[in-house]
This record gives C-alpha cells, sequence and structure tokens, in this order.
C-alpha cells in the first residue's frame, strides 16, 4: 500500500501527462488553422490571375464594338437599285428555243415567251433589256454569281433549285408543263411502253436526265441513252437518227419539232412523266427584288382576268376598287414595292396581258400549244393562272 508521498509524486506525474496532451493538442488545432489559411490564400492568388489571362483574351465591351465597327460593311444596295443605277435589266435567257427565248432574225432582237417577261420587268422599272443567252449548264452559276439579275429560261420549279442548294427564289408559274417524248411517224412508236430498249438522246444539266431514268424503271423498260450537253446537239442528233427518240419538257418538243428537217415527220407522244412547271428566278436574300418580279407576273394575270389589255390600258376606266389599285389611281401600291403607281400600266403597255403574251408566241401563230381548259388557262377557266388579291 502506497504511503502519503508515493501517491502525492504519481499524482504530479499523472498531471504533467495531462498538461502535456493538453499543448499537443492545442499546437495541432494551430497548425491545422494555418494550414487552411495558407490555402485559402494561394487559392485567391489563383483565381487572380486567371483572371487577369481572361481579362487579357477578351476585349472589353467597348474594344469589341470598336472591332466590329471597324470591319467592312456589306453594301446595301439591293438588286432593284443595281438595275436602276445601271439603266438595264440583265435578263438571262435561252436563245436557241423559237417560243420562248430565240434571236428573231428579222429585227435582230431576242424574242420569245420567257423573254417577255423580262420585258415586263424591265418595264415595270422603266429601264432597257439586256438578254444574256444562256446554256442549261451555264443557268444556275450565271445567276448565283451575278452575271444576270433574273433567270427566266424555261427552268422547272424544284425542291433542290429552291434550296440552299442552288440557292434560287422560284416567282409564278408562267407556263405549266410536263416532260414528253417525240418520236419519228415512221417508227409506229404510240406509248411510252414501245419505248422498251430504245435508244433515248437527252440533254444534261436538267431534270429530264432524272425523270427519265425514274419512268423507264417505273415501268419495266430497258433504257439506253445518249447525253449532250446542249440541246441543239442533242435534238439535232435525234433529228438526223442516231436515237430513236428525244425527251424534253412538251412545250420544247413543239418549240424543237419546228426546227427538224421535217417537221411534219415528227409526233409528240401523249404521255407526260412529269410535271414541269416553268418561272422566273432570282437569287435568295433580296426579297424587295424577288416581290418586284413575283408581281410584275401578277400583272399579266390580273390584267387579263379584268380584260386589260395592250391596246386598252391607257384609257381603260373601272369603278372597281381593286382595278383601280392595279391602275395606281388609289390605293398606293406602287410604293409598297418601291416603284411608281403606274408600274403595272407600264408593264401592260409593252407587253400585253398573259393571254396576249401566250397567244403572240405559243398560241396559233406561235407553237400551237392548245391553252383552252388547260392548266395554262385562267383559274375561271379550269386552269391555274391566278391572281392573289391586289390591295
Amino acid at each position: 500500500m502506497l504511503g502519503w508521498r508515493e501517491l502525492e509524486k504519481e499524482a504530479d506525474s499523472v498531471t504533467t501527462k495531462s498538461r502535456g496532451l493538453v499543448w499537443l493538442g492545442w499546437l495541432v488545432l494551430v497548425a491545422a488553422v494555418a494550414l487552411a489559411v495558407l490555402l485559402f490564400l494561394q487559392n485567391r492568388n489563383l483565381r487572380t490571375k486567371i483572371g487577369e489571362i481572361d481579362s487579357a483574351e477578351q476585349p472589353s465591351t467597348v474594344e469589341v464594338a470598336t472591332q466590329i465597327e471597324d470591319r467592312p460593311t456589306v453594301s446595301a444596295q439591293t438588286m432593284k437599285d443595281t438595275v436602276l443605277e445601271r439603266g438595264k435589266l440583265i435578263l438571262g435567257a435561252n436563245a436557241a428555243l423559237p417560243g420562248f427565248g430565240a434571236l428573231d432574225a428579222s429585227t435582230g432582237k431576242f424574242a420569245g415567251f420567257d423573254v417577255d417577261f423580262g420585258r415586263a420587268i424591265a418595264a415595270a422599272l422603266d429601264v432597257e433589256l439586256e438578254v444574256v443567252p444562256l446554256t442549261a449548264g451555264e443557268r444556275f452559276t450565271a445567276l448565283q454569281t451575278g452575271q444576270v439579275d433574273v433567270l427566266i429560261r424555261n427552268t422547272t420549279w424544284t425542291m433542290t433549285r429552291d434550296s440552299q442548294d442552288v440557292g434560287a427564289n422560284f416567282g409564278p408559274t408562267t407556263f405549266y408543263d410536263g416532260q414528253g417524248f417525240i418520236v419519228r411517224k415512221s417508227d409506229n412508236i404510240r406509248t411510252i411502253m414501245d419505248l422498251d430498249g430504245a435508244t433515248v438522246c437527252v440533254t444534261s444539266g436538267t431534270t429530264t436526265e432524272g425523270n427519265l431514268a425514274d419512268a423507264f424503271r417505273l415501268n419495266g423498260l430497258a433504257l439506253s441513252t445518249q447525253v449532250f450537253s446542249e440541246t441543239e446537239a442533242a435534238f439535232g442528233a435525234y433529228d438526223s437518227g442516231a436515237c430513236d427518240c428525244y425527251t424534253s419538257d412538251k412545250s420544247q418538243l413543239a418549240s424543237l419539232r419546228t426546227t427538224a428537217d421535217d417537221p411534219e415527220g415528227h409526233m409528240i407522244l401523249p404521255d407526260t412523266i412529269s410535271k414541269e412547271p416553268l418561272g422566273p428566278l432570282t437569287r435568295h436574300g433580296d426579297d424587295e427584288w424577288f416581290d418586284i418580279v413575283k408581281w410584275v407576273v401578277f400583272a399579266t394575270f390580273f390584267a387579263e382576268e379584268h380584260g386589260i389589255t395592250q391596246a386598252n390600258v391607257d384609257t381603260f376606266t373601272s369603278d372597281n376598287p381593286e382595278v383601280r389599285r392595279f391602275l395606281g389611281l388609289e390605293g398606293g401600291m406602287g410604293k409598297k414595292l418601291g416603284l411608281s403607281e403606274d408600274w403595272a400600266v407600264r408593264v401592260i403597255r409593252a407587253v400585253g396581258n398573259y393571254g396576249e403574251i401566250y397567244e403572240r408566241h405559243l398560241g396559233a401563230t406561235g407553237l400551237d400549244i392548245p391553252r383552252l381548259g388547260s392548266l395554262n388557262d385562267l383559274w375561271t377557266q379550269g386552269g391555274l393562272i391566278y391572281c392573289p388579291a391586289w390591295r
């Protein structure tokens, strides 16, 4: 049994050890706090440096605005402004398709159904017309690069051409066509089914190649083709006997038949293998110009609907508010297109209404393509020629 002194010594020893543990705990706590403070300061310095780097790499709002202002600006001049400034409309057209676009030997000028719509646009702007003849392969590049202001060259409206692929806007359809075949009467070919194994001449760069392949595949017919880059060469090969038939839009077949060595020796088959809506094209990106081209075409439709002709347009009177707006007597319709109020009158004075244009080039005295009751007749006669409201 321990005595008092031994107990006192043992107590002192325990007390000393306890104090040592307390001091050790405090030292650990202080060290942990110091480490935390150090890490905080280092992290703050790192964020500051990153911020300095970001600030150096990213210009201020003022600097960004200055840089944008320093960039060269794209000209805001529209196609209409360009044409008016030039004093001339440049039309891309066909030069070898009588009835639609060809050089008139008697006048030395281009004439045809498509050319007249170019003349109509020029009349609306009160400028001269220049016609640039284009092949099927040249036409889209000429439009895309600005070599022509508008393309009216028996061109079919398709989704691909109306999309970013070609970048064209199609105006109202001026002629509803369809692809067909021309054959020699002596070959006794009466329908597409008689063309099994035939050699067909066709022009490249057109919708006709694809339509031809689709039609023969659909009907289970064997097909051999001779493809030419120029329509004249393709039809010439057929006319010389190198092919059993030639295929294209029926309106084009009617036109080309007039150039054959023996026009009466050929016939157009009744089969129609596609839809070919033809009309004017403008480039994407200029809505004002597209609107002008579109409403010039509509003006020819409207005039026929209301009996306004090339002969009576200058003296035509009416109490019909819509007609009066068309004639520029009220409504301010010219201003809406950035044109003079009498622009539609100038159009009809220059080329006549749609029916007059059709009859002049495609009627009995032209290609003799029947219109009555066809898709190219007025909507009131069962056709699709229709003008939206003039208001």
